[in-house]
């Protein structure tokens, strides 16, 4: 791990926290936490706590929505309204005309504020309309939809395709040069993936040799698994230095190619998410990396936002939103960029294990206890 980028990565999530801390003493101050806060410390808020909610994720193949994102909006929500308010919650299992239907009924049925992680940025985007045209504001979350969104609330992405893409050449050390890795992005209607891609090259170009790429369809695992078989059967097995994976779910599906294929040792392979899985093929020495996404953060952190905004709280609205980001269609959309930590066997404890991402007990099944024994895990 480079112990550099640590201490950057380690500097900046001090400065937010140090940040949040500053903003919540003014908030405080403005009579905006545990009050009505607005510009106008007398003005009458759009919306009382009665309020709902429109949570729209993308799917179920990654861990992270059903385990954390959902639950903690939903529980934050409750917190932020004094159990009011509501969370209308519906998944589109990685169909984006089932998105788009879903969010039409979410409109229909006047729901005060919509939350969107979209399948298809592209294609979302007359919903994202009707939703505007209908008075309900509509916050992008994880990914930037197209359209008239209001607000923006993610990780700093290209900064984990350079956190990943970094991993590799440190991996492969003074034979970087001399290289070859295979790329296996994720899908093109994710506009994070291009962020994740854009970020990987900055740190991979001209430090290796990218023999092959692939842009996977909808991030899907047997997608992937598809394309390592590929790659495998027209670079050779031996001739594969290291490989480039997105996220986690296409890491397994990579490796297990790998595996298939008759790999002795699996060579380093990249991911994103800290799945539970992926979590313990770290521990087990089968995945390099992962990057750890601190979704509790960015799921309270996107309610509070949902809240402000429909409630007409400008002023705790605005310290949520001190970044800002370009779509497709709009500029200087409002945002929030939350940072990430590069995840290998060296940090699991100062990660997952001390935000209750998981629990030891969780990790170290007895499949991989001895591995958990030989770095400390309790």
């Amino acid at each position: 791990m480079n112990t550099r980028n640590t201490g950057k990565t380690a500097a900046r999530r001090t400065f937010l926290a140090l940040s949040a801390a500053t903003a919540a003493l003014s908030l405080s101050a403005c009579g905006v936490i545990d009050g009505v806060g607005s510009d106008d410390a007398s003005a009458t808020p759009k919306k009382g706590n009665d309020i709902t909610v429109g949570l729209l994720l993308p799917e179920k193949e990654n861990q992270r929505y059903e385990k954390f994102d959902y639950p903690i909006i939903k529980d934050q929500v409750g917190v932020l309204t004094k159990h009011q308010g509501k969370v209308v919650y519906a998944n589109a299992l990685q169909d984006a005309e089932r998105q788009s239907a879903q969010m039409e009924g979410m409109i229909h049925d006047k729901v005060d504020v919509i939350l969107l992680d979209a399948v298809d940025a592209k294609s979302i985007e007359p919903a994202v309309r009707k939703a505007k045209d209908a008075g309900i504001p509509v916050i992008a979350y994880d990914r930037l939809a197209r359209g008239p969104i209001d607000a923006y609330i993610s990780f700093d992405n290209e900064l984990v395709g350079q956190v990943q893409g970094r991993a590799v050449v440190e991996a492969l050390g003074t034979k970087a040069g001399t290289s070859k890795i295979v790329m296996m992005n994720g899908s093109k209607t994710d506009p994070n993936a291009g962020q994740f891609k854009e970020g990987a090259l900055s740190e991979l170009e001209n430090k290796v040799n990218i023999v092959k790429s692939f842009d996977t369809v909808d991030w899907k695992p047997e997608n992937a698994k598809r394309n390592m078989s590929q790659a495998i059967s027209e670079v050779g097995l031996d001739n594969i230095a290291a490989v480039y994976s997105a996220n986690d779910g296409m890491a397994g599906a990579v490796i297990d190619a790998l595996k298939e294929a008759g790999a002795d040792k699996i060579p380093p392979v990249t991911g994103q998410d800290a799945d539970l899985s992926a979590v313990q093929r770290i521990i087990a020495g089968q995945q390099y990396m992962s990057v750890y996404k601190p979704y509790p953060e960015e799921a309270t952190n996107a309610a509070e936002m949902a809240v402000a905004r429909v409630q007409g709280r400008s002023i705790e609205f605005d310290a949520l939103t001190r970044d800002s980001v370009d779509s497709p269609t709009h500029q200087k959309i409002p945002a929030m960029l939350v940072q990430v930590v590069a995840l290998t066997k060296d940090n699991i404890q100062e990660t997952v294990l001390k935000d209750s991402i998981y629990t030891v007990k969780e990790l170290c099944t007895a499949k991989y206890k001895a591995s958990c024994d030989h770095l400390g895990l309790e």
